[in-house]
């Protein structure tokens, strides 16, 4: 008989041997790839802020995903470029984006300094949008913003609507209720696993 010592070393070889193979969930966790989601709007009255909060919520429910919340106004240059996924809400003005989420995104530019390299290039993107009226101007409102992101050679996502979440609040349906939440929370998810999906096929 062999003795204990050389059988206990044996079944611990075996034991790695199985570990390595078939690795545990938590070890397959661990290799998940981690992204950051930038949510950045405008709000006066509320009821965008609101929107984007869901949006964080739905992002955060995707293990390892961060997200960052801030105002258009108060994003930064490393805000911008360190963000794997950038989410963008507005108010809809007169049938478009407010002028500060605009001038959000000329700041790429004239601030941030995307071009000529394309800075944002393979990011994902994605927008929302609140409107007092059923036909106020929030799909165009949201096309203009994916339009931007789309110049900038952004891979741009939807989700909770055709192209992003949106709000009707005034009239019948004032402020913002549980069905409209339910699809900004979507699309936050939808960035967040779609963003995973980008990280770990470019990480290949």
């Amino acid at each position: 008989m062999m003795p204990i010592r050389v059988v206990r070393a044996l079944l611990c070889v075996g034991v790695l041997l199985v570990q390595s193979i078939h690795p545990s969930p938590s070890s397959a966790e661990d290799t998940t790839p981690s992204v950051t989601v930038l949510v950045t709007y405008h709000s006066v009255s509320g009821n965008t802020e609101r929107m984007a909060e869901a949006v964080v919520q739905g992002a955060r429910s995707v293990p390892g995903t961060r997200v960052v919340l801030k105002r258009v106004q108060q994003v930064t240059a490393d805000d911008l470029f360190s963000a794997d996924a950038v989410v963008v809400g507005s108010p809809v003005y007169w049938s478009n984006m407010a002028g500060e989420v605009k001038t959000f995104f000329d700041n790429w530019q004239f601030k941030f300094g995307v071009f000529p390299e394309f800075k944002m290039k393979n990011k994902v993107g994605a927008a929302f949008a609140a409107g007092g009226q059923v036909s106020s101007g929030k799909e165009v409102t949201l096309l203009t913003m994916l339009a931007a992101m789309l110049g900038n050679q952004m891979i741009v996502v939807s989700g909770g609507g055709a192209f992003g979440a949106s709000a009707t609040t005034e009239g019948d349906s004032p402020g913002i209720d549980q069905r409209e939440l339910a699809d900004a929370n979507v699309l936050g998810q939808r960035v967040a696993e779609v963003t995973k999906l980008v990280r770990g096929a470019s990480s290949r």
